[in-house]
């Protein structure tokens, strides 16, 4: 009886260790809450986190924090621009999803609305409106450019002093610049902070699909707009 029931079990148990593995080492789905990062991502997308970008730390895992593992494991350097998920340093049992501004050493500020990355003003264009908010696109220093929104240059985070990232630390921002709790935020004011190396969990860059989560899987009829048909397997830039 035992050795039949083992019989039975080992499909089951392989293909669950198939699952986590590939989950651990190479991708795992991440869905999106806020609205921290529109229009890059709205609420609702069903993401891909491509693990191995930036190597293997005690976060890696699936199910939960690996205790008594420190650093990272085959450590690659993440590039300023990735849109990063990683665990918020205040609550490791919390997942976020930002785009990284600041590398270590790097000096940012937010000076009437506009972002200064050591000392240099970070050139934008207009290019309209999204959902009533201002659009740009956003050129970073090393060339990568993405889109942000802004409800007005005056906003409560659209003013702040220098943040110079310490070693070993990277910077993180919503593309929703005036919606977004981020490193701007200081963590023992209930912020982001300064997000250490080995809290970089994957960097996202691709959806796998998009669905407007006001709309109930029950609710079939509205099906073919709560599915953003458009955004499925698209490019994360």
């Amino acid at each position: 009886m035992l050795k039949r029931w083992i019989q039975q079990a080992q499909p089951i148990v392989l293909a669950v260790g198939f699952v986590l593995i590939v989950r651990t080492v190479l991708a795992e789905p991440y869905s999106v809450p806020t609205p921290s990062m529109v229009p890059t991502l709205l609420v609702g997308d069903q993401l891909v986190g491509a693990k191995y970008a930036y190597g293997y730390s005690r976060y890696s895992l699936p199910l939960g924090e690996l205790p008594g593992i420190e650093g990272r494991l085959f450590a690659r350097p993440p590039e300023r621009g990735d849109v990063v998920v990683f665990r918020l340093p205040r609550d490791p049992s919390t997942t976020f999803v930002k785009r990284l501004i600041g590398l270590p050493g790097d000096r940012i500020q937010m000076r009437e609305g506009r972002l200064y990355i050591n000392g240099e003003l970070v050139a934008r264009r207009a290019i309209g409106r999204f959902d009533g908010d201002l659009l740009y696109i956003e050129t970073l220093p090393n060339g990568r450019e993405h889109e942000i929104i802004e409800i007005s240059d005056t906003q409560r985070l659209d003013d702040t002093p220098v943040f110079t990232v310490p070693d070993g630390h990277y910077f993180m921002m919503g593309d929703n610049r005036d919606n977004s709790l981020d490193s701007r935020v200081a963590a023992s004011d209930g912020g982001v902070g300064f997000v250490p190396a080995e809290n970089l969990v994957a960097r996202v860059d691709r959806l796998l699909i998009s669905r407007d989560p006001d709309v109930g899987w029950f609710d079939v009829g509205q099906w073919a707009h709560a599915f953003r048909l458009g955004r499925t397997f698209s490019h994360i830039d």
